[in-house]
């Protein structure tokens, strides 16, 4: 029985020393690297690479197949090329094409995959979050087929959706055929389905600034990568059959003045109560559905309805619609027009997006948040004299600041609006216009568009990102460096006798076994001591069950859960450069260390 007390610590540099690695650590490839980067990080993001290309192909073949069931179903034709469904000349049979579409996409649902249902966002973060990112194979079929179906024939939603979607499907069923870990098929998940978006836009810092917002809930360099690879080389392959263009061509925008700027300041915080009014608009026409006396399968054809009614009436709401918000961006759109437009495919839009069809939300939010945006720049300009506030600018902050407000992708909204129209002179009015309607969703709203859903089904969607605590405190700095230790050489006779006098350090449950040198030779515990039947004259050095598994006292907290977890112990031995005992850490010093942290966060005071 031995007390060391006020032992020094070690400097130098290391993580922790045991004798080998347990199963559970191998799996969780826990890097021994301070950047995260190794060799399994790079086996990833070689994964997400073959992932991308693949996600490319499919994005370039469903906007083909859109466009071909487009021709079909509105013109008679078998051609393949995109073509918007607003210049049929079906009349009133163009009531029926949105219907048609929609009961075979009932069927599907109800006999293929329910997962085809919705816009895609959604299901793949409660995947993410409740079912280790693991997506059955089928829907990496079903889903583009679906959506190509539900667009082709007039549905009001964009084909990055479903193509996100599909990304995601590929990269989660590739990390369910190769062994993976959940956390990196998660990964894989995330890069295809960032591969997807970036494949359609051409926006691959929007895209992937999507997959940190919306589906990793981490910013780490392991997970990162990947998904930067992934969707740069998305944006290659799309750039080779389309070139490198802007998607959305606008003419170019003037420097903001700082009235404009003000001016955006408004601007957002209006749409920001829109995104609102939507998010929630979405989700009481999809429980009025939920109410209907008839099997969910016939919902979208009743949808549907609605849809070619107003496509009756509003053609342009028919279909993807990306040109409609190239010519509120480019001021092709004004008056009436314009505003017609906007509300005809928010109401055709949310109508059919709640009745559980296959659809997505970027576009057709966009193409409502350039009309209201644009909208609302003529309202300034006629209400405050002399304000110099291009419609246009309006168009673009009023497009990304309504989905900043309505699914709380920062980030994403105003680096995707720069990338899709190559208009850096809107950065600052976006920055502030996006920030205003972001703010005012916060405070309205507790759920976002794509968290409604699965919180309803008591999934927690993480909303803060931060580093981990335990990653940014030393062992040193928690352990007791007060040990009581027992000598490998003492006897089993002599240890019994002292834990029998009761004093203040024969009540511990679990003593480091050391050597003469004071250097760890294994843990011993009392259930140890008095379930052994061994001679009384037995050394405690034949009771050590295996050897000692120990930690570096400059080592992180982190890598101390890590050991104790992937081991199922709860203490460990610290030790400094030369391998002596310095201190020991237990499971009760890691829970008073993250109480330290929640007194420091969530308490004032000096």
């Amino acid at each position: 029985m031995h007390k060391q007390s006020e032992l020094t610590e070690s400097s130098t540099e290391g993580l922790p020393i045991a004798p080998s690695l347990s199963p559970l650590l191998n799996a969780a490839h826990v890097s021994e690297h301070a950047t995260g980067m190794d060799r399994r990080t790079l086996f990833i993001c070689l994964l997400a690479f073959g992932i991308s290309i693949i996600a490319a192909v499919i994005a370039q073949g469903l906007i083909l197949l859109i466009g071909f069931i487009t021709h079909l179903a509105f013109y008679g034709e078998l051609l393949w090329h995109p073509v918007s469904p607003a210049n049929n000349h079906l009349g009133l049979w163009v009531l029926g094409v949105p219907v048609a579409g929609a009961l075979i996409i009932g069927l599907m649902a109800r006999y293929g995959s329910q997962a085809i249902r919705g816009h895609g966002i959604p299901e793949a973060m409660e995947q993410i979050l409740t079912n280790r990112s693991r997506i059955p194979a089928r829907i990496l079929f079903l889903k583009p087929l679906s959506a190509a179906i539900s667009i082709g024939t007039g549905g009001p939603f964009g084909a990055e959706g479903p193509i996100i979607a599909t990304g995601g499907a590929l990269g989660s069923v590739v990390g369910q055929w190769i062994r993976v870990t959940a956390d990196e098929r998660k990964t894989l998940l995330a890069a295809g389905a960032a591969a997807g978006m970036a494949a359609t836009f051409g926006t691959p810092l929007a895209a992937t600034l999507l997959a940190i917002e919306l589906l990793l809930f981490e910013f780490r360099t392991r997970s990162l990568l990947p998904v930067v690879i992934a969707c740069g080389t998305a944006a290659i392959v799309r750039a080779q059959f389309t070139g490198f263009t802007p998607f959305f061509s606008m003419p170019a925008l003037a420097w903001p003045t700082v009235p404009t700027l003000i001016a955006c300041v408004l601007l957002g915080a209006i749409v920001g109560v829109v995104s609102v009014g939507v998010s929630r608009g979405v989700y009481a026409i999809e429980d009025a559905f939920e109410r209907l006396p008839l099997h969910w399968m016939w919902w979208p054809a009743i949808g549907a309805v609605i849809v070619g009614v107003i496509g009756y009436i509003a053609p342009r709401t028919l279909g993807v619609g990306y040109d409609n918000i190239s010519d509120a961006l480019s001021g092709n759109l004004a008056g009436s027009a314009l505003w017609m437009l906007g509300v005809a495919k928010l109401v055709s839009w949310m109508i059919s997006l709640g009745s559980g069809t296959s659809g997505g939300t970027l576009a057709p939010l966009m193409t409502v948040g350039a009309c209201l945006g644009a909208t609302l720049g003529h309202v300034l300009i006629a209400t405050i004299p002399g304000l110099a506030l291009d419609p246009r600018l309006a168009a673009l902050v009023g497009m990304a600041a309504i989905f900043a407000g309505a699914a709380r992708a920062l980030f994403m909204s105003i680096v995707f609006a720069l990338e899709a129209t190559w208009q850096m002179a809107g950065l600052l009015p976006l920055l502030i216009g996006c920030s205003a309607a972001y703010m005012v969703s916060s405070l309205l709203m507790k759920q976002t568009i794509m968290t409604e859903k699965i919180a309803r089904r008591g999934v927690q969607v993480p909303v803060d990102y931060s580093a981990d605590f335990f990653t940014q405190m030393r062992v040193a700095d928690h352990m007791h460096r007060s040990v009581v230790t027992l000598l490998a050489t003492d006897t089993l006779t002599k240890i019994r006798a002292w834990l029998a006098e009761g004093t203040a350090d024969s009540r511990h449950q679990g003593y480091p076994v050391v050597n003469e040198a004071q250097t760890p030779v294994g843990v011993i515990t009392r259930k140890d001591l008095f379930d052994s039947h061994p001679v009384s004259h037995t050394q405690l050095s034949h009771l050590i069950r295996s050897p000692a598994l120990t930690i570096r006292a400059e080592a992180s907290l982190a890598v101390a859960i890590e050991l104790m977890s992937a081991w199922d112990i709860g203490r460990l031995p610290v030790i400094d450069a030369s391998g002596k005992l310095v201190g020991i850490l237990t499971r009760s010093d890691l829970l008073t260390a993250y109480r330290h942290r929640l007194l420091g966060q969530y308490h004032k005071g000096h």
